[in-house]
């Protein structure tokens, strides 16, 4: 990536009977396993499947298959997370009614977001093959299952880029997924700070937020890891298959999301929060 382009840079249902994560996690990985979506197919026009770090078969760029191929998967994932975060500060009737900390935090991870699709897609030379969303409904309605959504698609983030950090072929694309993947772990602790701050008539405080172990976790504290969780992915197949729902309407219509709506990505030009935050260079310095 030149200099120039990188000076540019200044789900669950809510609490729903009969309805869990992990139901919604077994749908869409049978859907992905059986390539009956589709998604598959577009992964395997950036890389063949599986993840290839041979250097003898290294792309255009110095990339591997397997680099090329968590690429993309990560474009899909940022385009999805600056959907949320857009919809969630213009439509969500709870923003204006939670501290401007909170409101500040949510349009700062946008920025973000944003800013780690401009990378990646730099980085792969080619935009997301996915660029419209579905979501569980009242997604932007209701706001517990707002934050169980968000805090579920940040720990499915997180663990994504650790597979990059565990697969990716060279060390500077490893760190940069450390690098990125700290951020998803921030954003993570704070949509779990919002709780508490919901007010009552957005139905909070919310106590509980149910994150994609399934399970209600106490927001006291927020910041509840000791370690980052890996949700055992070893391979980035993994985490398309778990994003399958929000941007397939068949794998959506199977999960129980809401298909009559459909959330378009739009892109814009970023302005992180902090120059001292900002990519610099593979490297960080």
């Amino acid at each position: 990536m030149s200099d120039d382009k990188i000076e540019m840079f200044d789900a669950v249902p809510g609490n729903r009977p009969g309805t869990s994560r992990r139901s919604f996690i077994k749908k869409s990985s049978i859907f992905g396993a059986t390539g009956a979506l589709g998604l598959s197919g577009v992964m395997n026009l950036a890389a063949a499947a599986g993840d290839d770090r041979d250097d003898d078969h290294r792309q255009a760029g110095g990339l591997t298959r397997g680099d090329l191929e968590i690429l993309i998967a990560a474009e899909i994932a940022e385009a999805l997370a600056v959907t949320t975060y857009t919809n969630i500060i213009n439509t969500s009737p709870f923003f204006s009614r939670i501290p401007s900390d909170d409101q500040g935090y949510l349009a700062a991870a946008r920025q973000e977001e944003m800013s780690h699709y401009l990378l990646e897609q730099s980085a792969s030379g080619q935009p997301s093959p996915y660029k419209t969303f579905y979501y569980p409904p009242d997604m932007f309605a209701d706001t517990q299952t707002t934050l169980n959504v968000l805090v579920t698609l940040e720990d499915a983030f997180i663990a994504a880029y650790l597979v990059g950090v565990r697969r990716f072929s060279t060390p500077d694309l490893r760190v940069t997924a450390a690098r990125i993947m700290g951020i998803e772990s921030d954003h993570r602790t704070l949509a779990r700070v919002i709780g508490p701050d919901v007010s009552s008539t957005d139905g909070g405080p919310i106590a509980e937020i149910t994150g994609f172990a399934g399970k209600p976790e106490s927001v006291a504290p927020p910041n509840n890891n000791g370690y980052e969780r890996t949700l055992c992915w070893t391979e980035i197949k993994q985490a398309v298959e778990a994003l399958t729902p929000f941007v397939d309407p068949t794998a959506a219509k199977v999960a129980g999301f809401d298909t009559t709506k459909a959330f378009d990505f739009v892109s814009f030009t970023p302005t992180l929060p902090s120059a001292l935050g900002a990519f610099t260079s593979y490297s960080g310095c």
